[in-house]
C-alpha cells in the first residue's frame, strides 16, 4: 500500500530569517491582500516562489515561474534555504482553537512529513474525495517544471486506530521549528533521522491506503509530472515521489469545518417561491429573524444529529430544512445512496439545482455562488443584499472515508480540514534527491 521515504528537507535557516516572516498559508488559500502582506513581511517570504506577482511584459522567458526558480537558486546560494544533512522524516504538530467554538478548547493535531510514492488512482492506494479543475493543475505543473521542487504539503489521511505510528514517532526533546501563524495556530516540527524509527514508520504504513484530505490538484500535478519525466528519462526517479503530511484519521484533533454557500445576483428571486419548492423534499421550519442566528445555528447542529439538516438565511429570517424520508431526485440517477445521504449533496442537487435552478456549470464556475467559512459572514452577506445563504453542519470523517474508499467523490468545497498545513516548514528538492549518494532517500 503506502510507500513512504525520508528525505533531506530543504528548510529555512533560522540564523538568516525569522521563520514567522517567511512561512505562508497554502497557495490556494492566499488572497490578494495576504499576498501583499507576505511580500512586505520579508524579501525571503515563500509567497515569491509559490504564488508570485505577475508583472507587465511577462512572457514565456520571464514569468512568475522563472522568477520563482531564480529566487530558489538565490536563496540557496545565500544559505537562506539549506538541505538537511541526512534523510529524515519530520514529526509535525499543530496546536489550535476551533474558529467559532465558544469553549475555547485547545486542540492538537499530530502528523508527520515524509515522501510518498505517487500512485495512480486505479492502484487503490491513494483515494481522492473531491473532483479537480484543470486550471490549477496547469499552474502548479509550470511551477514544478521550473523549480524542480515541491513546496506545498499534501495532506494525506491514513487509519491507525491503535495509534502505533504516532507512538513510534513521539518526541520528548525541543522542536527544531516552533512558529505561530496569523490564525493563532502553533506549528512545531521535529527532525527524525534514526533509521530504526524511520523503518518502523515505513513498516507500519506499508498496509495503509491513503485519502487526500487537501491537495488534490497538487497530487494530480505530481502524477502528471511523473508521467512527463518518465517519458523523458525513461524510468523511475525522484519525480516518482512527492512531499506529504500523513495524519491519522482516527486520532483526536482532526477537525472538519463546514463551508457555507451564499447565493447572489439571481433575478426575480422570491423567498416565498423558494420555500414552496423546498417543501417538496424538506420540512421547513421558520426560526425567526436573522438577529436570532446564534440560536438558529444551535438548532441546525441539533437537527444534524438526527439526519440531514440545512439552514437557509434570508432577508425574511432563517428557515431550518430537514429532509423528508422520501426525496425526489430528478436528474441525479448517477448518485449512490452514500452520496444522497450527505447534506452537501442534497444542498447542491435538491436546493441549488432543484429549487433555485442553478446548473452544475454555474456551481462549478461559482456563478451566483460564493463559498464562505464563517456563518456570521454568510449572514452578513445576506444582510448586504445576497439572495440567500445556506449554512451547513460539517461532513463527518467517516462519511469522507466511506465516499473515498467507495471510489466516489463529494461536491467541490465539501470539506475544510482545519487548520491548514503551513507552507515553508520543509520543501522537497528533486535535484537534491537526484544526487548520487542520495538517490531514493532510503534508509
Amino acid at each position: 500500500m503506502a510507500r513512504i521515504f525520508p528525505f533531506r528537507g530543504l528548510r529555512y535557516n533560522p540564523s538568516k530569517v525569522k521563520l514567522a516572516e517567511v512561512v505562508t498559508q497554502p497557495y490556494d488559500k492566499i488572497s490578494p491582500e495576504m499576498q501583499d502582506r507576505y511580500y512586505q513581511s520579508s524579501p525571503y517570504n515563500l509567497v515569491r516562489i509559490i504564488l508570485g506577482k505577475q508583472q507587465s511584459g511577462d512572457n514565456e522567458q520571464q514569468s512568475v515561474y522563472t522568477r520563482a526558480a531564480d529566487y530558489l537558486q538565490q536563496w540557496r546560494a545565500a544559505g537562506v534555504l539549506a538541505a538537511d544533512d541526512e534523510p529524515s522524516i519530520y514529526l509535525y504538530t499543530q496546536t489550535f482553537r476551533v474558529p467559532g467554538d465558544s469553549s475555547g478548547a485547545l486542540l492538537e493535531r499530530s502528523g508527520f512529513i515524509a515522501l510518498g510514492q505517487v500512485e495512480d488512482y486505479d492502484q487503490k492506494v491513494v483515494f481522492r474525495h473531491e473532483q479537480t479543475l484543470s486550471k490549477p493543475k496547469a499552474d502548479r505543473l509550470n511551477l514544478l517544471r521550473t523549480t524542480q521542487s515541491h513546496f506545498g504539503q499534501l495532506f494525506m489521511l491514513y487509519s491507525d486506530p491503535t495509534a502505533e505510528i504516532d507512538a513510534a514517532l513521539r518526541q520528548s526533546g525541543p522542536p527544531a521549528t516552533d512558529v505561530g501563524d496569523e490564525y493563532g495556530v502553533q506549528h512545531r516540527l521535529w527532525k527524525i533521522s534514526d533509521p530504526a524509527v524511520i523503518q518502523k514508520a515505513q513498516a507500519e504504513m506499508a498496509d495503509k491506503p491513503l485519502i487526500i484530505a487537501d491537495g488534490h490538484h497538487r497530487y494530480e500535478t505530481a502524477m502528471n509530472y511523473r508521467n512527463e519525466m518518465r517519458q523523458q528519462a525513461g524510468g523511475e526517479g525522484p519525480h516518482d515521489r512527492v512531499m506529504m503530511t500523513f495524519v491519522n484519521m482516527d486520532a483526536p484533533g482532526l477537525v472538519i469545518l463546514p463551508t457555507h454557500r451564499v447565493v447572489f445576483g439571481l433575478e426575480n428571486f422570491s423567498i416565498f417561491e423558494m420555500v414552496a419548492k423546498l417543501q417538496t423534499n424538506f420540512e421547513v421550519e421558520d426560526l425567526g429573524p436573522l438577529a436570532e442566528i446564534e440560536g438558529a445555528l444551535q438548532r441546525l447542529h441539533q437537527a444534524g444529529e438526527d439526519g440531514t439538516a440545512l439552514l437557509a438565511a434570508t432577508a425574511h429570517g432563517s428557515f431550518l430544512l430537514r429532509s423528508r424520508p422520501y426525496l425526489k431526485w430528478s436528474g441525479a440517477s448517477n448518485l449512490s445512496e452514500r452520496q444522497r445521504a450527505l447534506d452537501v449533496v442534497q444542498l447542491h442537487k435538491l436546493v441549488l439545482e432543484g429549487a433555485l435552478g442553478l446548473s452544475e456549470e454555474d456551481i462549478r464556475d461559482q456563478k451566483h455562488l460564493r463559498y464562505v467559512r464563517e456563518a456570521r459572514e454568510a449572514v452578513n452577506q445576506v444582510q448586504r443584499g445576497a439572495n440567500v445563504a445556506f449554512l451547513m453542519n460539517p461532513v463527518r470523517m467517516e462519511q469522507v472515508r466511506d465516499i473515498a474508499f467507495g471510489g466516489e467523490v463529494l461536491p467541490q468545497k465539501s470539506t475544510d480540514f482545519y487548520p491548514k498545513l503551513l507552507s515553508g516548514l520543509a520543501a522537497y528538492s528533486l535535484q537534491e534527491a537526484a544526487k548520487p549518494s542520495l538517490v531514493g532517500g532510503r534508509v
